[in-house]
Order: C-alpha cells, then structure tokens, then sequence
C-alpha cells in the first residue's frame, strides 16, 4: 500500500526536465489520477503560476477570455488543459512572441495531439511526453529500463535477494490491483474496485460529452464493457457495434475516445512492409490491468474458478509495463505484435532504432514448453536479420536460455 505522504519518483522525470531546457511548452498528458498534477507542481519551477481549468471560473476565462487569462503571466503551468483546446491557440501566440524555452508546463487528460487543429498550431513549439499510472518499477525502485537493456544485448536477470520478485499469488495481487495510486492506497478489492467504477463514471460523464462527441451515452459503458472483453483480441468494429446498436463508424469513433483518455490502445501488427501494417486489422490492448479487472469484475476468487481469466490480465499487465518503459527509455521504441495467416502469434513485438525486432511472449506458468516457443521461433524466420531475441516472460525466477536467441525470463526483471 501507498502512505497518502509518499511520493514515489517517476521515471519520466529526467525527460521532462530535458524538454524544458530547450522547448517553450512541455505538455504531460495521461489519464486522470495518473499523477501529472502531482509531478507537475514538484517540477514547477521558481516563479511559475499554477492553474487549473478544473476549477470552474478559470475554466470560463479560459473559454471566454483567453488572452485576458494569459496577460501579464509569463511562465505558466495550466492542469488539464484539454477542457479549454482554444487556449492552445493563445499560447501559440504568446510563444511566437517568446520562445524561451520552459515558459509553460501543461497536463491533459486527453491526447490533444489527436486533434489536427491543435496538432498543427504548436508543430515545433511543443514536446508532448505521456505519464501512465505507477509502473511496477516505480512501486518496487528497479534500477533498469528493461527495453533499453533487452535492446542492448543483455538479457534482464534477477539481482541476488530482490526485495520486489513476485511469483503465483503475490504476482496476481499486483495484476489485480494495477497502477494507479487511488487504487493501490486501498487495502481491499472491494474499496479498489468501488474507486474504478467511481472512476469511470467520471469519464463517462464529463470527458465523452467534452471530448467524444459522443451522442449516446448511455450506450457507451456497454460498449466500454465488451471493449474490456476484448482485450487482447482483434478489433472488429462491426461486431462489437453490433452488440449494442453501433453502425461500424460509430463503433470505431467512441474506441478512438478511450484511446483519446489513455484507458486502451489499438496496437498494430508487425509487417516488414509499413504500408501493410496500416491495413491489417490491429488488437486491443488494455493500459491497466486494475481497471481492466474492476471492469471484468474479476477478483483472486474469481480467478480459482475461472484461472483462464488470468491470462488476458496478465498480458494487459505487461503491455502497461511495457509503454511505461518506452515512455522513460534512452531510445525510442514501438509495440506491436505478431499473427500469421496460420494464427501463429507472438504476444508483442517491440521495434527499435533501425528496425531491429524483439517478440515478447507472455506466460502466466511458472513452466515452459515447447509449443509456448512455437510464435517465436516463426516470428524469428519471418524477421530474418531484424530479429534480435525472443523472450517469455513467465512466473519464474531463473532466466534461461531455450535455443537460438530465445529466452525464459521471469517477469519480475520488468522491475529488477
């Protein structure tokens, strides 16, 4: 559990910082109760005025009067800026006038950059970094980035005596909880799962009518709910809309607002072909297994009936981890993952500088065979020179070797 005076550090940290010695505008966006707030007034610098448009009358001069809201302040930090999108047009002039660098820290719970007006007025003007919730790393002061290592050439190990391995139910426990702070600072599933669904309607009802365009509401925790039933598989747009009166449009537009608030992503299929990655049908990929669990309505009960369900939190769980370690990584990295018209899989591929591959399979075992190798060793003749390892990711604590540039690595080393 997380004392409510704990500030844990943040592994984004270093890039913010970096981005304000030589941008005149850093926008951190995540979803709400990520932590931006928090982390954004500890890097507030000497001088800097804070405002959030939260508050209701700063929000009205903001929609109404921004220029008067801006006049007469030079260095700014404006919380959850999405609420009031014209004001990015405001500070596009104030920047051209000035382009000292770390003049304005924003947060947003919403990607803005999805929106073409406000993508093209702060082109050059703006860095836009991403803070998930708590990475396990975070939570338990792992000393790697795990992408950088694995692209490194090292395979990840686990240090003698580490305080934070967790195997069977203490690994379930940290899936189950996820890594938002209101959730961890709850001592039961019942207060977890009570702040998720509070959670939710939040979203629900103020970020879709100010975001979504969303003209039927009371549709959307229904679809929000086969979403979470469907993570991890294909997207089809037709027949999840169909479940609940959507047309395939429809369907596709209200999942581009869960992306839009950071609850999911659409992860592409890796092809050595770019332009055949973009029309080839993507997965969804939920960000926090927690909500993801309060939202199946899953728990460690549920889990000794129905222990399949495990698996499709489990991989939520990593594909969080994952992001999490690209967005604090020296170098940049995309995620994707692997499936052949033989439905050979591989759970993620993780791309680098200069294309080179690395498929991450994901096993909820504390074992492994044979068949658990199948994708990969596929995936790494599709790859060819691209490919630079294998690794599964399972509920172990030895890493060992399982042929040629193949791997069994205990999940636990996402935060050694």
């Amino acid at each position: 559990m997380i004392e409510a005076d704990r500030i844990l550090p943040r592994r984004l940290v270093p890039r913010i910082e970096e981005a304000l010695t030589d941008t005149p505008a850093v926008l951190l966006v995540g979803p709400r109760q990520s932590g931006k707030t928090t982390l954004a007034r500890q890097l507030a610098r000497e001088g800097m005025h804070y405002l959030t448009l939260d508050d209701e009358l700063t929000l009205t001069a903001a929609l109404n009067d921004p220029v008067g809201l801006l006049r007469g302040r030079d260095r700014l930090i404006i919380d959850e800026v999405q609420r009031a999108p014209n004001l990015l047009l405001t500070l596009k002039k104030s920047i051209d006038e000035d382009r000292r660098p770390g003049r304005f820290l924003l947060t947003g719970s919403a990607n803005l950059m999805t929106l073409p007006t406000v993508a093209d007025s702060l082109a050059g003007r703006m860095e836009t970094l991403t803070l998930l919730p708590l990475a396990q790393s975070e939570l338990r002061a792992g000393r790697i980035n795990w992408l950088d290592v694995v692209f490194s050439g090292a395979i990840p190990t686990l240090r003698d005596n580490l305080p934070g391995i967790l195997l069977g139910e203490a690994l379930r426990a940290a899936v189950l909880t996820g890594g938002y702070p209101e959730a961890i600072a709850r001592t039961t599933v019942r207060r977890r799962q009570s702040w998720a669904r509070q959670y939710m309607e939040a979203i629900l009802k103020r970020d879709a009518r100010e975001l979504g365009r969303i003209d039927k509401i009371a549709e959307l925790p229904k679809f929000f709910r086969l979403l979470a039933e469907s993570a991890g598989q294909l997207c089809n747009y037709s027949q999840l809309g169909a479940a609940v009166g959507l047309n395939y449009k429809t369907a596709a537009r209200y999942t581009a607002f869960f992306e839009q608030v950071f609850l999911l992503s659409r992860v592409e299929v890796w092809a050595q072909n770019r332009l055949s990655r973009a029309i080839k049908t993507p997965k969804i990929q939920f960000i926090d297994s927690g909500l993801l669990a309060a939202q199946l309505e899953i728990t460690s009960a549920t889990l000794t009936t129905r222990p399949e369900r495990f698996g499709m939190l489990l991989e939520s769980f990593v594909y969080g981890e994952l992001l999490k370690h690209g967005q604090a990584a020296e170098n940049f990295y995309r995620i994707m993952f692997y499936r052949d018209h033989y439905q050979r899989e591989v759970d993620f591929v993780i791309e680098g500088n200069g294309g080179q591959v690395i498929g991450v399979e994901v096993k909820a075992a504390a074992t492994i065979s044979g068949r658990d190798l199948a994708g990969l060793k596929r995936f790494a003749e599709v790859a060819g020179e691209l490919f630079a390892a294998g690794v599964v990711l399972y509920d172990g604590e030895q890493t060992l070797p399982m042929g040629d540039k193949l791997w069994a690595v205990p999940l636990s080393t996402l935060w050694a």
